[in-house]
């Protein structure tokens, strides 16, 4: 299986948090480059490589950068997204701890392609080493010059999973409650402050000095046509040799789990495979031959998301995953959308019933008709991202949730692999969540 690494080449050889070993490596030599360059010049190398975000929705970030309004009159900011909240991912903290200067360096080229002096890393407030690393990394580079006219900001988020959605993120930015905007207009035209904005994830700004070093027709062979380039799959659950592997698009999913990852612990069986951090479609061994590239993911009837692959085997209990992923969700949802804010909490208790062995059949149906009344009703996705996979547990694993309500209880005993793991508590009964009166 072919390997390429873009963003965290030379990590393991060298200690990349140092200047000075950074730019032994050829790093600020594309800073070098691009200021050479017209800033539209840039744009159109970022066009032309494809490059696909790798934050989760894959949206070209060249076009995305072209999109920015013009002329206005108000200043231009780039945003990146480094608030990695969703479960199963870990990339980018791998990136920012271990290869700080990559992500100022795609700071400042992209800055200078989109005309902006002003830059925000909206970083996780929990990545209290990221940020001194980060800290520490962009002290250095101003030291050195490098910053030019441009200032970048590390701003720490509150622990707000809300606040990885691009407009409630600019909301916490301005110091407001973080809570997704009603669009358009959309952050391209009015963003932070009101002015045109581009955010992008970690990963992709990380990416952008290799494409314009090598340039973006060169970075668009990479992989596949539709998806070019690596990306760094964060590989987690019932799984050998967990952690990151920074692979092409296109490799393949048997591969990361049984060859890099080294397959399943103890002899177990492969029961299930969440592609892409649990906002995703869940997948099935028979799947196990799909390539991992935006467009095989999707065909497959998953999405590739945050690239977050979490192994499960045959001692998971799936409706204890479904009511844990739920938990997440209803803990994490702002409560500005009605569907969601009590649609969650509705599917927390239905799981929780069904868990317990409390549920009648008619329960059963009425999850799923909660999930459809969620389902493209909300403001931002984290509704979707909540009744979405809880709609596809039940249809691929419908016999293990009818066994609770026949059994009176979980057939698994006490015994599935998830018992006991930690969900979302209230913050002032220590109760779970799903007993707290509505």
């Amino acid at each position: 299986m072919a390997i390429r690494e873009l963003t965290l080449a030379h990590a393991g050889e060298r200690d990349l948090s140092k200047l000075a070993e950074y730019q032994a490596i050829g790093g600020y030599k594309a800073l070098a480059k691009a200021r050479k360059m017209k800033p539209e010049a840039v744009v159109e190398q970022l066009l032309a490589s494809n490059l696909r975000g790798r934050g989760g929705a894959g949206f070209p970030m060249g076009r995305k950068a072209s999109f920015l309004a013009k002329g206005t009159g108000k200043p231009t900011y780039l945003c990146v997204n480094a608030d990695e909240s969703e479960p199963g991912t870990f990339k980018d903290r791998e990136i920012m701890l271990l290869n700080p200067h990559r992500l100022i360096e795609g700071c400042l080229v992209t800055a200078h392609a989109i005309e902006s002096q002003n830059v925000f890393i909206y970083l996780r407030g929990e990545y209290l080493d990221v940020f001194e690393v980060m800290r520490r990394a962009l002290e250095d580079a101003r030291k050195a010059g490098l910053m030019g006219d441009v200032t970048i900001v590390l701003h720490r988020g509150a622990g707000a999973y809300i606040c990885g959605e691009e407009s409630a993120l600019l909301e916490s930015l301005e110091g407001k409650r973080g809570q997704p905007r009603p669009r358009p207009p959309f952050p391209a035209v009015s963003g932070l402050y009101g002015s045109p904005t581009l955010i992008n994830n970690v990963q992709t700004i990380a990416t952008v000095p290799v494409i314009v070093e090598k340039g973006g027709e060169w970075y668009a062979k990479i992989g596949p046509e539709p998806s070019p380039g690596t990306v760094v799959f964060s590989l987690s659950g019932n799984v050998e040799r967990p952690g990151n592997y920074e692979l092409l698009l296109g490799s393949g999913l048997r591969e990361l789990i049984y060859d890099l990852g080294g397959g399943i612990p103890d002899g177990r069986e492969l029961k299930a495979i969440i592609p892409g951090g649990s906002s995703t479609t869940v997948m099935t061994p028979d799947q196990l031959d799909t390539d991992l590239d935006f467009n095989s993911v999707a065909e497959a009837g998953s999405q590739l998301g945050a690239a977050a692959v979490i192994v499960i085997d045959d001692r998971a209990c799936m409706v204890q995953l479904a009511l844990r992923s739920t938990q997440f969700y209803m803990h994490e949802s702002c409560g500005k959308c009605t569907p969601c804010r009590e649609g969650t909490r509705w599917m927390v208790q239905l799981l929780q019933k069904l868990e317990d062995g409390r549920a009648e059949q008619s329960e059963l149906d009425l999850l799923l008709s909660v999930c459809d009344r969620v389902l493209g009703k909300c403001l931002c996705a984290l509704g979707d991202f909540a009744a979405g996979p809880v709609v596809e547990y039940v249809r691929n694993f419908r016999d293990e949730f009818q066994r609770h309500i026949d059994e009176g209880g979980c057939p698994f005993g006490g015994e599935s692999s998830l018992e006991g793991t930690f969900a979302p508590v209230d913050q002032h009964t220590h109760a779970p969540v799903a007993e707290v009166p509505a």
